[in-house]
């Protein structure tokens, strides 16, 4: 059977916490149907719950102990769960409080990380982004996602936290699909003051960037958007959500899946050269 999960390690964080609530069951001698009926759910509702196809909520984990004469193990359940849910977040839930907060979150991460490698499938890294080109994105993002408007707030906080790119001790390694050059957000005017921007970013003695140029023969599919954190995680974007990977062996994964892409890559003056064409295919 499918994962439900989009990561071995979330994955398997979700089938440990559901095995855990199965043995709990089997010591009270209880069935799944027993469980069902003292906690008032619907019998489906226990098989869902320990075979990890739903994961459980705080109070599903209450109500489940509670049934099984287990409350003891009730905080240690609670704390694996919400590790597990640290794993895969939702755009939705994390945006509610608004798009700046989300941003500022991620501050402390990026100032204790030394070294970021970015491979892009679909739009310009937040590192290297303008202010315009930030606010047009955060703008679609706030619109299809329902979040609160507070954009222009985003923008600027999305902008000042790329401060590190130029301050500290810091370096960064670029993988842009040619895609992402021309794909316009906002409009002519945003996309050429992005674009020119990335080429002065280029110069900059930490940076390195390279372009996957587009209509060749290659051997590494395109992917979703990551960023890799020194060698201590990867955060993966997701249409709905964002997942933490932490799990070594998932972490070299990414990283042998970005070594592949910069073997595919562009760099220095031909870089440069797609960045420009993109430039003055622009209206």
């Amino acid at each position: 059977m499918q994962s439900p999960y989009p990561s071995a390690a979330l994955d398997e964080a979700r089938r440990a916490i559901a095995e855990k609530l199965r043995e709990l069951r089997r010591d009270a001698g209880l069935t799944g149907r027993e469980v069902a009926a003292r906690a008032g759910w619907l019998p489906s509702k226990v098989s869902r719950l320990q075979s990890a196809t739903t994961p459980p909520s705080d109070d599903d984990i209450r109500a489940w102990c509670m049934a099984c004469g287990a409350e003891d193990k009730i905080p240690d359940l609670l704390a694996a769960n919400r590790t597990a849910d640290s794993m895969y977040v939702e755009w939705r839930r994390v945006q509610r409080s608004g798009l700046r907060r989300l941003q500022e979150s991620r501050i402390p991460l990026y100032e204790r990380t030394r070294t970021f490698r970015v491979y892009s499938s679909g739009v310009m890294p937040g590192f290297v982004q303008t202010y315009e080109y930030a606010a047009a994105l955060l703008g679609n993002i706030a619109r299809v996602h329902g979040t609160p408007e507070d954009v222009d707030d985003a923008a600027v906080a999305r902008v000042e936290r790329s401060h590190i790119i130029r301050e500290g001790n810091h370096r960064f390694a670029f993988l842009l699909e040619e895609s992402v050059l021309r794909h316009v957000v906002g409009d002519a005017a945003v996309m050429a003051g992005q674009l020119g921007y990335l080429l002065s970013v280029m110069a900059l003695p930490s940076v390195s960037v390279g372009i996957i140029p587009a209509g060749r023969e290659r051997g590494m599919w395109t992917v979703e958007t990551f960023t890799l954190f020194d060698e201590d995680r990867v955060s993966v974007e997701l249409l709905t959500a964002a997942v933490t990977v932490t799990t070594p062996g998932e972490i070299s994964m990414y990283e042998r899946a970005f070594e592949e892409m910069k073997s595919l890559a562009l760099f220095g003056a031909d870089a440069r050269g797609r960045i420009s064409a993109a430039i003055d295919s622009l209206d």
